[in-house]
């Protein structure tokens, strides 16, 4: 069964209600999929698609109405994520499920596919809901890709990589920034690339010292991780060749709003080892 944790709790009372709701359905699919006998599921599988796409409609519009309301910069984003998984469970919806095989098969896929883009999208989206400046003062900022004391933790090693991890997202926002598609693109994927090498050494490094410490939150910070990771692995080229410096610059704010959200708010709870 999957369990609704606290690191998956935006602390909107509303939103995380409705996200609850949603891990009742996947275990409901769970429970189907999991099941010893064979049965026919069909119409089981019909009335939890319906209600997947009915509450995913209901729950992903007031999302939206409560980001657009508080100006959130990550609102755009969201609702590509959101049509995303509307599309996929409409494509569920269509699969031939008269043969009972054919049904534990969907079973199986649809559990995958819920338990991975919720925790994901939980953990690397609706997390930072409300936790980021509207847009316009964000960016007011001299330089948003400074690290400041105030995101020190304490832990030697773990400051060190965040630092840097600052200095490799400013490189590329500094590019962006004077973005000039005859030169800077080819840098920007390299500095991209170098992200996603040394953030995935980071994570490792940081992992390594939770378990050295037996640290409780451990799993739940590598559900964090790779929903960072997820996002660097699945940038979209085809979006970034139609408007590179929009899609870019959304692409750096996101980075950077998902690297301090964590940092202030998950590892600076990681305890020293005295």
């Amino acid at each position: 069964m999957f369990e609704f944790t606290d690191d998956c709790r935006t602390g909107i009372e509303e939103i995380d209600a409705e996200h609850q709701y949603l891990f009742k359905l996947l275990n409901k699919a769970y429970v189907l999929a999991t099941t010893d006998y064979q049965n026919d599921y069909y119409q089981q599988l019909k009335e939890l698609f319906t209600k997947l796409d009915n509450y995913a409609e209901a729950h992903f519009a007031h999302e939206e109405e409560y980001m657009m309301k508080i100006r959130d910069p990550e609102l755009i984003l969201q609702r590509s994520q959101h049509a995303f998984f509307r599309e996929k469970v409409l494509a569920f919806d269509f699969e031939n499920i008269d043969d009972i095989e054919d049904q534990q098969r969907v079973l199986v896929e649809l559990v995958n596919f819920l338990s991975k883009w919720l925790y994901r999208h939980i953990l690397s989206s609706d997390i930072l809901i409300g936790k980021l400046p509207p847009l316009e003062e964000w960016m007011i900022k001299e330089n948003p890709c400074e690290f400041t004391e105030e995101y020190l933790t304490g832990i030697d090693l773990i400051d060190k990589e965040h630092e840097e991890l600052f200095h490799i997202v400013d490189r590329a926002n500094r590019l962006v920034k004077s973005f000039d598609a005859s030169s800077s693109y080819d840098k920007i994927m390299q500095i991209l690339d170098e992200l996603k090498a040394y953030t995935k050494n980071h994570f490792e490094d940081e992992e390594e010292y939770m378990e050295s410490i037996h640290y409780e939150g451990l799993e739940a910070q590598k559900r964090a991780h790779e929903a960072f990771i997820d996002k660097l692995e699945n940038i979209d080229f085809e979006e970034i060749e139609n408007n590179p410096e929009e899609y870019l610059q959304k692409l750096i704010e996101f980075l950077l709003g998902w690297l301090i959200n964590h940092i202030l708010h998950t590892d600076k709870k990681i305890p020293k080892n005295n």
